[in-house]
């Protein structure tokens, strides 16, 4: 007897399989059409905050613990040349900023408005979003 003769006739089976094949088949499409950002410094710890709107950082100005600064990993001389140098890319409307947790405060309120007055028009600063 089969498995099907053995059902009540009011009973209909859920087509799980179906369900599956869809799932994975969703978790593909994402894994693909997902973007993957430039890796950033070994030796830098994020800041963490909670419920931000979160981005990926492309192209960030990295504000290492000890006030070195870093692009792309090459060093960067000054908050003025890379203000300049984004401004000639045509990325020089918003720039990003992304610090080490044991940077202090202080340093980063003077970094970001060295870049407010070299003419940044927004100053994104990039954290590590807290799990809990």
């Amino acid at each position: 007897m089969s498995r099907l003769s053995r059902q009540k006739p009011g009973q209909v089976r859920e087509p799980t399989i179906a369900l599956i094949n869809v799932v994975f088949l969703m978790l593909i499409f994402f894994m693909i059409a997902g973007t993957l950002a430039a890796p950033m410094d070994g030796d830098l710890n994020l800041v963490q905050t909670e419920a931000l709107e979160g981005r990926e950082p492309p192209d960030t100005l990295v504000v290492h613990a000890d006030g070195r600064l870093s692009w792309r990993g090459e060093p960067v001389a000054s908050v003025a040349d890379f203000v300049a140098e984004q401004a000639e890319r045509g990325q020089g409307q918003t720039l990003r900023i992304v610090p080490d947790r044991a940077l202090p405060a202080k340093t980063l309120v003077r970094l970001s408005g060295e870049m407010r007055t070299a003419g940044a028009a927004r100053v994104m600063v990039v954290t590590e979003r807290a799990l809990q």
